[in-house]
């Protein structure tokens, strides 16, 4: 079955270690438009933070965004998919990092809000590109507004992991991952990289088995799942490499060009 839609991940997939796409992967990804298969970005990013990349790329279609809970085109503002976090658990969650005494940020209306900028908020901001409102009640904002993701930075990884399984068996109806090693994500239960690309196939009359999707991380479980053809990154977790079709090379060796010329090229 030939391929007609391609998601792609950016951190630690399509982005080298510099936060760059290589020139091999952006003539890839030209190459197999030209053959007039869509190409889209899959990123827990904001829409705001992925639309340079996107526009690098002249990528003029929905991207899937905050890990699946945003679909909107990149340079219209077209939405198909929008599921943000329900209110009450949105700020529940900011009342048990805070508890912890541990750095989290919430995003709204493609705004990034903090309550204070401490060096994981500096870190996150010049990882995004974005910088941070600050509010006086991080809590009272996802009460007031709708949240589309809430993050934790946290880089004590053995507290990382039982908090994640705590708020999983707090919240069993939310989407609750990890990307980076340091950063734990929560979602409303509907918004996850899978179920957006689905919406994003059904968008374009693509079926299933004409899908491929790239990634590394276990946000990009979902998508590599459901795809067609889930490609994982020589720097994915294990427990993506597990479930792929096929392993590419990392992001600083162009992995991306290499599945793209496997699978369409």
């Amino acid at each position: 079955m030939s391929i007609k839609l391609v998601a792609i991940d950016l951190d630690d997939t399509l982005l080298d270690s510099g936060l760059k796409i290589a020139p091999e992967c952006a003539q890839a990804i030209q190459a197999v438009r030209d053959q007039g298969i869509l190409v889209t970005l899959a990123t827990g990013r904001m829409h705001r933070s992925a639309l340079p990349y996107a526009r690098q790329l002249s990528m003029d279609l929905p991207l899937i965004t905050y890990q699946g809970a945003l679909v909107k085109s990149a340079f219209s503002s077209e939405v198909i998919y929008y599921k943000p976090l329900p209110r009450k658990p949105a700020g529940e969650i900011i009342e048990f990092f805070k508890q912890r005494n541990l750095h989290c940020h919430a995003y709204s209306d493609d705004e990034l809000f903090m309550e204070e900028l401490t060096s994981e908020g500096r870190y996150y901001e010049d990882l995004a590109g974005i910088k941070a409102v600050l509010v006086d009640d991080l809590t009272e904002a996802v009460r007031q507004h709708d949240a589309m993701k809430i993050m934790a930075i946290i880089k004590d990884q053995a507290l990382l992991l039982s908090l994640y399984e705590e708020l999983t068996s707090l919240y069993p109806e939310l989407h609750i991952t990890r990307s980076k090693p340091i950063f734990l994500e929560v979602m409303g239960g509907e918004a996850n990289k899978g179920l957006a690309l689905q919406v994003v196939a059904k968008h374009y009359g693509v079926r299933q088995e004409e899908v491929l999707a790239i990634g590394d991380s276990y946000n990009d479980l979902d998508m590599i799942l459901w795809a067609g053809t889930g490609v994982a990154m020589a720097n994915a977790r294990p427990e993506v490499k597990d479930v792929a079709d096929y392993i590419t090379k990392s992001n600083d060796e162009h992995g991306v060009a290499e599945a793209l010329r496997k699978y369409v090229l």
